[in-house]
């Protein structure tokens, strides 16, 4: 029976790995390349981290447990377009300072109800409910009025996180634009 190497465990291979993912791209990553961030041979990462997709997985449920951190603190004591807004830039800041721990997130099917994807997938999306909740949503189009926001959110940020606007247009600008549209919507559903 092997031991363990001393200061690896699960947690630290998960945030080296989510660390590494947003340096190289979430696609990039390896257990053999993490391995060597490291300065271990990637059998020792085994002992940890069952494998390369228990490893993906963990890198998303914690960007999600991350997001869901960085989304409540900005909503916290908002409400209405100001709320909205702080959802929105928080999301976008995370996604652009995060890219690869985010792509992990993207497509991440939960195993049951007590997969800690699942648990901080919900959490993540607490503060967008929050959100939404100072608006007159009915409650039949809370799961309609979530996905659009996350996809509007979600899109402007992956496009702007891969320098995909090219147009002399202020980001910032179009950014704001789109939050006052969405929250014109919003009141006006």
């Amino acid at each position: 029976m092997s031991v363990p190497r001393a200061g690896l465990d699960a947690a630290t291979i998960t945030a080296a790995g989510a660390a590494l993912a947003d340096e190289i791209g979430f696609a990039e990553l390896t257990m053999g390349k993490l391995a060597e961030r490291l300065g271990v041979r990637a059998p020792s990462l085994y002992k940890h981290v069952a494998s390369q997709d228990d490893l993906n997985r963990r890198i998303g449920a914690l960007a999600y447990a991350e997001m869901a951190d960085a989304l409540g603190a900005a909503t916290q004591g908002r409400a209405g377009r100001d709320a909205l807004a702080a959802a929105a830039h928080a999301l976008r800041d995370f996604v652009i300072a995060h890219p690869g721990r985010y792509a992990a997130t993207v497509g991440l099917t939960p195993t049951g109800p007590d997969d800690p994807v699942a648990t901080a997938a919900l959490r993540s999306l607490g503060p967008f409910e929050a959100v939404l909740r100072g608006y007159d949503i009915a409650p039949e189009k809370m799961t309609h009025a979530l996905r659009a926001l996350r996809s509007v959110f979600h899109g402007f940020a992956n496009i702007e996180a891969t320098n995909g606007f090219q147009w002399s247009t202020d980001v910032g600008e179009s950014f704001e634009w789109l939050i006052d549209l969405i929250d014109h919507g919003l009141r006006h559903t």
